[in-house]
């Protein structure tokens, strides 16, 4: 196998099968003994949850810290690159690879559950590090773009050895697994929007499947063409819709009320960025089931995505100072996510309050046909839904596409050659069965 896998691919064989055989294994259990198979998992992560909540939170903290102390220091000065190095993609198509590869599904299946969904409760960065110390070496030190190289300062020349092979290992089923937990999520809100627009009769496993399998098949084609034709373009076609979307929401929406709660919103955040940063829910035992099945478990998915989108951030940065950097990454996302879940949370709000009767809470538990709910109550509605399902379905296709790129850079054993293209459709295959498996 080991002499098949070194003839036919640039994989490493000590990561390919060893990560492969995790997420394989774990991909059957969930087919084969679901029950079990939840229980057990189930009871990890409530000990991770209770035991550990301190350092999730913690470490989200620093990390947040230490980008701002990088930014403002004259280490921002540093180029991610020889002291000449120019930036290999412009600022706007730079910006936005970082949304349509990071945040994009998620403000999409968010930007209208979440809002309403704490409205209704009892209970009213990482990225960025990862990218920029794989940056910093592969760009700076000359390492190859891999998570192994941001422990050289460490182990030095050990980081190409078995320790190396345990890192790229755990980083590769990480990201598998944060992956398609998130075309979970986009398969199902796109199969809500395909039922609204009449497209399929019900928006069950069957439907969900077969959007799966044509979007991966998609993304392997954009795969295929590179990062700098086929997600480049992808993303700034899918930035650009998602920005006239959200200007169509705030125009129809109450739009005075929208900009009153946007200046409220962003002050809020502000004047409570510290509190909120450390908070455990320690002192209000009542909040802490909240706690853990909102503020950890999303920290927990999000750390999932450090190394697959921390990696592709790196690898479209080259040429940037770190200040630029973080800039890029830290604050522009914070302004335009705040901006976002303004709009979108706050008009459904209002709408559920004056106009919904409540209709739209009610959905809550059912976040992947809120979105399309919420566009009734505003004008053209079957258009703003099928530009929707067109966002929604572009961010999925680029997030899935760099993903690509990035399991096969974490399986490779000479980052600096190209895969073999078969290797695409191998990866595509393997997220499409992961993702279908999960949902069954």
């Amino acid at each position: 196998m080991i002499k098949l896998i070194k003839r036919y691919s640039n994989f490493n064989p000590p990561v390919i099968i060893g990560s492969l055989s995790i997420v394989l294994g774990l991909s059957l259990c969930a087919l084969l003994i679901p029950q079990i198979s939840q229980t057990i998992l189930q009871g990890i992560r409530d000990i991770i949850f209770e035991d550990f909540s301190w350092f999730y939170v913690l470490s989200i903290s620093l990390f947040f810290i230490f980008n701002i102390f990088l930014a403002l220091s004259s280490l921002g000065d540093i180029k991610l690159g020889s002291d000449d190095e120019e930036a290999e993609f412009s600022y706007t198509a730079w910006l936005a690879m970082l949304f349509a590869a990071g945040t994009g599904v998620g403000l999409m299946f968010f930007g209208t559950a979440e809002p309403l969904s704490h409205y209704h409760s009892a209970v009213s960065l990482v990225d960025g590090i990862m990218a920029l110390a794989l940056a910093y070496f592969g760009f700076r030190y000359k390492l190859p773009l891999s998570l192994r190289s941001c422990f050289y300062p460490l182990w030095k020349d050990k980081i190409n050895g078995p320790r190396g092979h345990i890192i790229d290992i755990i980083a590769l089923c990480v990201t598998l697994l944060g992956i398609v937990t998130t075309l979970g999520f986009g398969a199902a809100q796109l199969g809500a929007g395909f039922l609204y627009i009449d497209i399929i009769s019900t928006n069950d496993f069957s439907a969900q499947t077969v959007i799966i399998i044509i979007i991966m098949s998609i993304a392997v084609l954009s795969a295929v063409t590179g990062i700098d034709k086929g997600v480049k373009l992808l993303s700034e076609i899918n930035i650009s819709v998602a920005l006239v979307l959200m200007l169509f929401v705030l125009c129809a929406g109450p739009t005075l009320l929208l900009l009153n709660t946007m200046v409220e919103n962003f002050g809020y955040y502000l004047s409570h960025i510290l509190g909120q940063s450390f908070y455990t829910s320690i002192y209000t035992p009542e909040t802490r089931p909240w706690f853990f099945s909102w503020t950890i478990l999303f920290w927990a998915w999000w750390l999932s995505w450090a190394p697959f989108v921390g990696m592709f951030i790196a690898r479209i940065s080259k040429g940037r100072t770190i200040r630029e950097f973080i800039f890029g990454v830290l604050i522009i996302p914070t302004v335009f996510t705040i901006v976002w879940f303004t709009i979108f949370g706050n008009t459904a709000i209002y709408i559920d309050e004056t106009v919904a009767n409540g209709a739209l809470g009610a959905l809550t538990d059912k976040p992947e046909q809120l979105l399309f709910a919420f566009l009734e109550y505003l004008p053209l509605s079957s258009l703003t839904s099928l530009l929707s399902i067109i966002v929604l379905a572009l961010f999925f296709i680029t997030s899935a596409d760099s993903g690509i790129y990035v399991l096969n850079n974490i399986a490779a054993y000479d980052k600096s050659t190209s895969s073999p293209k078969w290797q695409c459709l191998m990866w595509g295959s393997v997220m499409s069965f992961l993702a279908i498996s999960l949902l069954s």
